[in-house]
């Protein structure tokens, strides 16, 4: 599963943008899929048979989308503008090498330091005043190579380091693609609905489309979370811990989860020796925000891994973490209608 992590982690796939994540997805869930689709968004489909059908259709989903930057303007000189796609701190984006189009190597720059005045050191930089630097002469040279609405992704490398933790950008939600992806391959104890959802990041659009089409009875969403177990966090800031073990859904600024699914993943859990936890602190939301009020209600539950910098060039998620929440995901689906 880490290699499959690692392939998904290294492709491109900005809301709006998620082609190559997409065809690589749709190429390996056809393996194994009894059916599998499209829709005119961008959502992939896959229907797998399990050993019996189920009366309560059920919906595994994880969002292929992740944040990134769109080029505004172009200036005179030959510098890109940019804006941002989704929740990503300015803070991160300072001196950080990204990709334009997916090919053109460029780095997001500022003004020096020993040309800023006191007040500008002391504060965080508005948008404006950065923009991404690909070598360009001037503005028709830029021009040869990008548009106005192209995109950029963090340029980023996949890393395993320290006592079994990784490092990548999109860890959200390419964790979740990956667990629903190791699924697939897997015997099944149900028939069940994957989707692997696009815009999850600008306004979970893609999950809008797809509950309507699935009508599922109950859903369940596989994601990144937000974990800020750092040295200046305590207590309840520090959201989740990483190798503290998957996070179950409690509720979260999008959704209240089905208590009942809550209890059912913890006991799951605890059957099979799992450490899990919830957040500590009300924050975040995921897909699950707008499946659970989709058609006349669908009962969703999610489990998350913690993951740190979320949304930035680095961010680390633990290895435990992740595969626990697949033996977790599929003993979800195992229990379905146990």
């Amino acid at each position: 599963m880490l290699d499959m992590l690692k392939t998904l982690c290294m492709l491109d796939g900005v809301s709006g943008w998620e082609d190559s994540v997409s065809n690589f997805i749709f190429n390996e869930a056809s393996k194994y899929a009894d059916e599998i689709s499209r829709d005119s968004i961008g959502n992939i489909f896959v229907f797998k048979k399990g050993k019996s059908p189920t009366s309560k259709p059920l919906m595994v989903c994880a969002h292929m989308d992740e944040v990134g930057l769109i080029i505004k303007s172009i200036t005179d000189d030959g510098y890109l503008k940019f804006g941002f796609i989704g929740g990503v701190d300015r803070r991160v984006t300072i001196g950080k090498r990204v990709k334009v189009c997916g090919k053109y190597p460029g780095v997001v720059g500022i003004k020096a330091v020993h040309l800023s005045t006191k007040d500008e050191r002391k504060s965080v930089p508005k948008t404006q005043d950065l923009y991404i630097d690909i070598g360009a002469k001037d503005k028709e040279d830029a021009e040869k190579l990008v548009s106005l609405g192209d995109y950029a992704v963090f340029d980023s490398d996949f890393t395993i380091f320290g006592d079994g933790y990784v490092k990548a950008r999109a860890l959200d939600d390419r964790i979740g693609c990956a667990i629903m992806l190791t699924l697939l391959k897997e015997e099944l104890a149900f028939d069940t609905h994957f989707v692997f959802t696009v815009q999850e990041e600008v306004g979970l659009r893609g999950a809008t489309v797809a509950a309507y089409k699935v009508k599922p009875h109950s859903a369940l969403v596989i994601e990144g979370t937000t974990a800020a177990d750092i040295p200046e966090m305590e207590g309840a800031m520090q959201v989740c811990n990483l190798g503290a073990g998957p996070v179950i859904g409690c509720m979260d600024r999008s959704t209240i989860y089905d208590k009942e699914y809550l209890a059912k993943l913890f006991a799951l859990a605890e059957g099979a020796g799992i450490s899990c936890q919830t957040k500590k602190l009300i924050a975040g939301g995921t897909d699950a925000g707008i499946i659970h009020k989709s058609i006349s209600g669908i009962r969703t539950t999610s489990i998350s891994a913690p993951v740190r910098y979320i949304h930035s060039p680095s961010s680390v998620a633990c290895i435990s973490d992740i595969e626990d929440m697949h033996t977790l995901a599929r003993l979800f689906i195992e229990n379905w209608e146990v």
